[in-house]
């Protein structure tokens, strides 16, 4: 079932230059919509457009504003409450420009934007999708774990037991700052309708529920992943260990080089961070090849005999360890890696905690030794983990779905589209939540054929 046309589809970020997966994907998203010939608009909190958005067809409209972790402290305590401008900008916009089939996807606003978009999109709250890239949707820190030790959080988030907990690593008048701003978010999300929520793994449903969100609101849209190789590789014939990400604490690039140092095996860091010169200083064996264009990551990994990513905190997905995996490398991650039980059982990975130094160099010497062990694990791997991601040609085309299925929604209860001004049944045109048996119905390829692979990341004919 389809309601009236998308007519524009606006994407709402904190950048418009991606520095990180959750604005990479936006704007991947945004440049893959106008593509396929729809209107769109990014609504970003930085600068804004370099120029290439123009050139793609795509308009946008910035704030202006630095991220806070460039402000002077107690400004950006302020503003990552409540930015009243990004509020503004967005509530001006939509009222000079929304339709009834303008569709509104949120994907960062932490930032820069803060929880007062999310106020200003109220109006037009039952055409709004919003991607949980992580947690903080619905846990304070946005891990739910403590993120000192990297135990998991049981608490409930806004509870007697969360408020209690000193789980911030940068401590409690942190953790407070994070409170408050998680109580406001939290306020205006309670209101009468909720979003769509998109989760990028199924595990992650459970933990958004805890956080106080309907689960019939919430569905699984894999990420898009682009293998480095449409072969697999021989990982067997090579010894080097690869870690890709930020050097940083919350990555453990310290932990994997510890590991490895105790394993004496050779790792390979790719990646800038604030961690770098500590690195560079106590493990002076490890190869730096700092920042890289995504060419230069897919010759390294050619060389690569397995993937390390060994993360302080739990992972959601772990784009980088499906691009690892789908290209026949096996892979060695936390057990709280949302993704670890997924290679694990496919034979494609190690779950090991990054903490335990000498159980982790244990597991890398022990596949340096190893070549028929390791090359069953590349192959598995290889062959069986499609479907774990999609292409990025079906993650678009799922976006499109949801979208189009909201917008059904609508449809059906109004019997017509309502402007975000005008009023429906019961009171503001507010549609209930998207239910599974709704999406089922509304939406031509639904969440459960994409998490079970029915579209695949990869064809498998060119082998």
């Amino acid at each position: 079932m389809r309601g009236g046309p998308i007519e524009r589809i606006v994407v709402i970020n904190d950048l418009a230059r991606p520095m990180g997966g959750a604005s990479a994907l936006a704007l991947l998203s945004a440049r893959a919509f106008r593509q396929r010939g729809h209107a769109v608009t990014l609504l970003a909190g930085d600068m804004g457009d370099d120029g290439a958005l123009a050139a793609a067809g795509i308009a946008c409209v910035a704030l202006g504003q630095p991220r806070l972790l460039a402000r002077p402290r107690f400004e950006a305590a302020m503003a990552a409450l409540w930015n009243g401008a990004a509020a503004r900008m967005v509530a001006r916009w939509i009222a000079d420009n929304d339709t009834p089939g303008t569709i509104y996807h949120l994907h960062g606003w932490l930032q820069i934007l803060s929880p007062a978009v999310l106020h200003a999109l109220g109006p037009v709250r039952d055409r709004l999708v919003i991607s949980a890239h992580d947690f903080f949707l619905a846990c304070p820190n946005g891990a739910f774990a403590d993120l000192r030790s990297g135990a998991p959080c049981p608490h409930a988030p806004l509870s007697r037991g969360c408020l209690g907990a000193a789980c911030d690593r940068k401590g409690p008048s942190h953790k407070l700052l994070r409170l408050i701003r998680h109580a406001i978010q939290t306020h205006i999300l309670r209101g009468r309708s909720a979003p769509l929520i998109l989760a990028i793994h199924g595990g992650m449903a459970p933990l958004l529920a805890r956080g106080g969100f309907d689960p019939a609101t919430i569905h699984t849209l894999p990420n898009p992943v682009t293998p480095w190789s449409a072969t697999r590789i021989a990982a067997e014939d090579n010894r080097e260990v690869l870690f890709v990400g930020r050097l940083e604490e919350t990555k453990g690039p310290d932990l994997a080089a510890a590991a490895a140092r105790e394993a004496e095996v050779p790792l390979r860091l790719v990646g800038t961070g604030a961690l770098e010169p500590m690195l560079r200083a106590r493990h002076p064996e490890a190869r730096f090849s700092g920042r890289l264009s995504p060419a230069e990551i897919v010759r390294l990994a050619h060389k690569a005999r397995l993937l390390i990513m060994p993360s302080r905190y739990p992972e959601p997905y772990g784009l980088v360890a499906m691009e690892a995996a789908r290209s026949g490398l096996p892979v060695i991650l936390p057990p709280t890696a949302l993704l670890a039980d997924d290679l694990v059982a496919r034979g494609a990975g190690l779950a090991i905690d990054p903490r335990d130094t000498p159980a982790l160099s244990r597991a890398l010497r022990d596949l340096a030794g190893d070549d028929a062990r390791l090359r069953t694990m590349s192959e598995a791997a290889f062959s069986a983990t499609d479907d774990l991601a999609l292409s990025p040609e079906d993650w678009v085309s799922g976006l499109l779905d949801f979208y189009a299925a909201r917008l059904a929604a609508l449809s059906v209860r109004n019997g017509s589209f309502q402007s975000s001004r005008g009023e429906g049944p019961g009171g503001g045109g507010v549609a209930p939540p998207l239910g599974p048996s709704r999406l089922a119905t509304a939406v031509p390829v639904i969440t459960a054929d994409l998490a079970g692979g029915t579209r695949r990341s990869r064809s498998r004919s060119a082998r």
